[in-house]
């Protein structure tokens, strides 16, 4: 509904001069175009969808107060009409007089198009439940004033049915999808075991459902609670949004569950592999173990060492669980297999490294004696290559270094010992050799 621009001669033109025939015709044209664009305006928000739903809704809250309200408000809507449709009707009437109208009849006119004389019978106001004044009273208006007042009450009214709208437009069937949504995410849950009080997947599926009943109760009782109104202050009606802070915590929370469901589900096509896979994991460690125990035998047996780290025995407890994950697989408890799996394998994964640090300590004698015998036959090559291997020192520093690596339980201490004494002898023995060579070169 448009307000109409000033009508010469109106309230505060108190002074204008009675118009002419030409300017009554004029004003009579414009007020009829007016009447008609308020009309259409009233018929439309009559007919408005978002009305006719709140008519027939069941409401609550700040919604029921607003829409008593707004009746009010379109109750006197319609009865200013009445009474500008009234004038109009009045105006036209005393025109139609005669062709050209008498001083008097354009002194009636002035009064009817510029004057204060339209009368609004008592009407319930549209803020309050009182009414504008006495029964029969009623209030006197200018057609100006009166539609600036009807132009008001418009603005609200609409504002109220169109946020009511909105909301109903977009809340309920979204709740409604993700609703549809939770349904096939809780019958796939509980084909893998998650349910309620068994899972803390199944319970929070019970609450979002729970939530999203209450949600769409609470919106379509009280629709006005989930709106939020422009920030930019825009005074057009319907000016907002939908508050939808509630819906997407709970799609939020449900994709969440999903993701988790996702994961007990492939948990169950690939289990049996991931069984297999843990039972090698284990399997290796046992042989490990199994290899460093018998090597720390023979390393006491060979080695006269007590720095020979104890071998500690077979994972009792991975074996135990990992037979409870197979029983689980078996009677299909997947949520409970899936957390179980997790743990399972960084727990087999580490303790297959542990085995084979025990066995790497537990041998580091054996590869130190075979590093010094290795040591020992190298510098016994290189001094027979410059023929230098029988000679008497060196012979008898060998034999006491071979004697003691080859002995059991070997001293790795004074074996060490005697091949760095063998190795100062054959350095020694070299330097001779290589100042002659030096000397002929």
């Amino acid at each position: 509904m448009g307000v109409p621009g000033p009508v010469p001669g109106s309230p505060g033109m108190p002074d204008a001069p009675v118009p002419d025939r030409e300017e009554v015709d004029r004003a009579l044209a414009r007020l009829g175009a007016e009447h008609e664009a308020i009309e259409t305006s009233l018929l439309a928000l009559q007919d408005h969808a978002g009305r006719r739903l709140l008519e027939g809704a069941d409401l609550s809250g700040t919604t029921k107060e607003r829409w008593a309200a707004t009746e009010r408000s379109i109750t006197v809507l319609w009865s200013l009409f009445d009474a500008y449709t009234a004038t109009l009707e009045a105006a036209r009437e005393v025109r139609a007089r005669r062709r050209w109208p008498s001083p008097e009849d354009l002194a009636e006119l002035t009064e009817l198009l510029r004057g204060d004389g339209v009368t609004v019978p008592g009407t319930a106001d549209e803020g309050t439940d009182q009414e504008s004044g006495p029964a029969g009273r009623g209030e006197r208006y200018s057609l100006e004033e009166l539609v600036d007042r009807m132009n008001g009450l418009y603005a609200r009214s609409l504002d109220v049915i169109v946020a009511a709208d909105a909301v109903w437009s977009a809340l309920p069937a979204r709740i409604d999808l993700l609703a549809a949504e939770l349904q096939r995410t809780r019958s796939l849950a509980h084909s893998v075991g998650v349910r309620p009080g068994e899972h803390p997947a199944g319970d929070d599926l019970e609450r979002i459902t729970d939530e999203l009943a209450r949600l769409r109760a609470q919106v379509i009782a009280d629709p006005l609670a989930f709106w939020v109104s422009s920030s930019t202050g825009s005074s057009a009606p319907g000016g907002g949004r939908p508050d939808t802070a509630r819906y997407d915590r709970a799609a939020r929370a449900l994709e969440d569950i999903r993701r988790e469901v996702a994961a007990v589900l492939d948990v169950r096509q690939d289990a049996e592999q991931r069984l297999m896979q843990l039972r090698d994991v284990l399997s290796r460690a046992d042989r490990t173990l199994t290899e460093a125990r018998q090597a720390r035998g023979e390393v006491l047996a060979k080695i006269a060492a007590s720095e020979v780290p104890a071998v500690s025995g077979p994972p009792t407890a991975l074996h135990e669980q990992l037979a409870a994950a197979a029983e689980y697989r078996r009677r299909s408890l997947w949520h409970r297999l899936s957390p179980l799996l997790d743990s399972l394998e960084e727990r087999a994964e580490d303790e297959l490294h542990r085995a084979r640090e025990s066995l790497t300590a537990v041998t580091a004698p054996l590869a130190v004696r075979a590093e010094l015998r290795g040591r020992l036959d190298a510098y016994r090559a290189k001094l027979a290559r410059h023929g230098l291997a029988e000679d008497p020192l060196l012979v008898e520093r060998y034999d006491i270094a071979r004697r003691m690596l080859w002995s059991a339980p070997c001293d790795l201490r004074a074996a060490e010992h005697a091949v760095w004494r063998y190795q100062q002898a054959a350095a020694e023995a070299l330097v001779p050799q290589q100042v002659e060579g030096k000397g002929e070169s």
